[in-house]
């Protein structure tokens, strides 16, 4: 993470373990600037007087890993972000004037998507600002992590059955409710499908009944041209001194053929010249025959019109030509069919939603018995954890309820509220000292009280909780001695199975760490690149000493910094 113009941080880079990083230096040097800075970067409210004076903006630049298919990278690949050989670049920058940018695997976003994959990147553990299992909805998914197969398994079914019973029901709501809709639209089917079937259309018949009626309607005249071209073609026989197209041709094809021999192009002609011929004495007798079939009987034409009327009230209501109304007609038979067939469907869909909710019902108490068994081994071990972490007389415990609610699920011999997840609400509850009432954790606990209480939540949960990163905040806060070396410890073991990282005053704690960070000031006040250094060797003795005793060249500060140096290394 490099970090420009933020509080006292001038420039500066902060490179964190895989494992356990503790971040350390005097009071004031800019530690929490690290912890601001991450908060940014997952879409914390940016807030113009971090901008360090006489800079016009503050920037904040990361790379964090992340596993391909992963939620985090689903949702970032989803703004159109891209991934960096498995890592997303996420910048995000603040004006003195008060603007903030965000800037996601190379691609501007809204800074809400940032806050979006804070869920699935980091769970933060400080004095003021607390996420992950703070939210209860992340308590019980951690709890049935916990509980593994014991839930899992009824989860699962669970699930298939919710999901199953969701789509029956809004078929059963859509049928029922929407019955007398239903009904009007199979009378209008019934209707307009006896209408057809009374008429009886045939596919064509339009066209061809308009064709006849254009035909009838001009019988007469088509007769007479008919007649009058006959004549020009054949001849008149009540006139035989007019010339006709036939005989005409019929000469010029004998004047042709009298000289053909004499040359081929002229015979080529008089060839074509027989062909007319023919070609006319077809036309001819085709007229002839057409004058004498034509049928010019006006009852015929009435016939004609009268089935066209009908037609066309079809095509009025039911398609532009009588092809779409035969198809309106079979689409109109298969609906009628569905709509007749709503009383038997029905009935099978409430016996199945009746049959679905029995058996969530039966699984719903399951789940429930099984997280309150999962809840009191986890109870057991997060109290133990706080017996060695300074809260000896601190309690915690699950809230497993359920709500009424007269449409839900019978579970126990009552009617609860259901969901995705069952029909339990967990909370996390925490009594920290005898005689004080359960509360949830977030109200139950002070400030450095809650960092010690979600140590010991995310050492138990350890390796169920899907987040990659803990940050803690003065998770030391008002502790001291033997149970300083026991959070060290804790967070060490934490380590093992995600990353964390730690601002910490305590050496007992820093020791612990698979890499130390040491923020200090320059002689101007401000941190520089160079003002965020990793620790190793005699640097890190010379911190531990400084934090121990306040006196870097202390012997005796030394010593006791080489002896928790090497406790730590034993435990690991």
């Amino acid at each position: 993470m490099r970090i420009r113009s933020l509080g006292v941080i001038d420039d500066a880079v902060v490179e964190l373990s895989p494992g356990f990083t503790a971040v350390t230096g005097e009071t004031g040097a800019g530690k929490t600037m690290v912890v601001t800075s991450l908060g940014l970067l997952l879409g914390g409210r940016a807030d113009p007087a971090l901008v360090r004076i006489g800079s016009p903006s503050a920037v904040v630049e990361g790379r964090i890993s992340v596993p391909p298919g992963a939620a985090a990278a689903v949702r970032a690949e989803e703004a159109g972000a891209e991934l960096d050989e498995g890592a997303l670049l996420i910048s995000r920058t603040i004006s003195a004037e008060g603007r903030s940018r965000a800037h996601l695997g190379g691609r501007s976003v809204p800074v809400g998507v940032l806050a979006e994959l804070a869920d699935e990147l980091v769970a933060v553990h400080g004095q003021t600002d607390q996420q992950g299992l703070l939210k209860p909805a992340r308590q019980r998914g951690a709890l049935d992590r916990y509980a593994g197969d014991a839930v899992a398994v009824p989860l699962a079914k669970y699930t298939y059955a919710y999901r199953r019973l969701r789509a029956v029901t809004a078929q059963l709501d859509e049928l029922t409710t929407r019955a007398r809709e239903r009904a009007q639209e199979a009378d209008l089917l019934r209707f307009g499908l006896a209408e057809i079937e009374a008429v009886e259309p045939r596919a064509g018949e339009d066209v061809e009944l308009a064709a006849e009626a254009e035909r009838l309607g001009h019988a007469e005249a088509l007769a007479s041209a008919a007649a009058l071209a006959h004549g020009a073609l054949a001849g008149d026989p009540e006139d035989p001194e007019v010339l006709d197209a036939t005989t005409l041709v019929a000469g010029a094809q004998r004047a042709l053929d009298a000289v053909r021999s004499h040359d081929p192009a002229l015979a080529a002609l008089a060839d074509r010249m027989g062909e007319i011929s023919i070609l006319l004495a077809d036309v001819a007798g085709e007229l002839a025959g057409y004058a004498d079939n034509l049928d010019a009987d006006p009852r015929r034409l009435a016939a004609v019109e009268e089935r066209r009327a009908a037609l066309t009230a079809l095509t009025r209501k039911y398609g532009s030509d009588v092809a779409a109304v035969l198809s309106w007609a079979e689409e109109g038979a298969a609906r009628l069919t569905e709509l007749d067939g709503d009383d038997e469907r029905i009935g099978e869909l409430a016996a199945e939603r009746d049959a679905l909710r029995a058996e969530l019902s039966g699984l719903a108490q399951a789940l429930t018995d099984a997280r309150t068994e999962a809840a009191a081994r986890f109870a057991d071990a997060v109290t133990a954890e706080l017996a060695s972490l300074a809260m000896p007389h601190a309690r915690v415990s699950f809230d497993i309820r359920q709500t009424d609610d007269p449409e839900g699920v019978e579970v126990g011999g009552r009617t609860v509220a259901y969901g995705p997840a069952g029909v339990d609400e967990v909370e996390l509850l925490l009594a920290p000292h005898p005689g004080a009432p359960p509360r949830p954790i977030a109200k139950g606990a002070s400030g450095g009280e809650l960092s010690r209480v979600m140590l010991a939540v995310e050492v138990v949960f350890a390796g169920t909780d899907p987040v990659p990163t803990y940050l803690f905040d003065e998770v030391d806060a008002g502790v001291g001695g033997k149970a300083a070396v026991e959070i060290g410890r804790r967070l060490a073991k934490l380590a093992k199975s995600a990353q964390v990282v730690v601002v910490t005053h305590l050496p007992q704690v820093a020791a612990f760490a698979d890499r130390q960070l040491l923020v200090e000031k320059t002689n101007d006040g401000s941190v520089t690149r160079s003002g965020v250094t990793v620790l190793e060797g005699e640097d890190r003795v010379r911190e531990l000493s400084r934090m121990l005793a306040g006196q870097e060249d202390s012997e005796t500060a030394r010593a006791h910094a080489e002896e928790l140096l090497a406790t730590a290394r034993a435990d690991a």
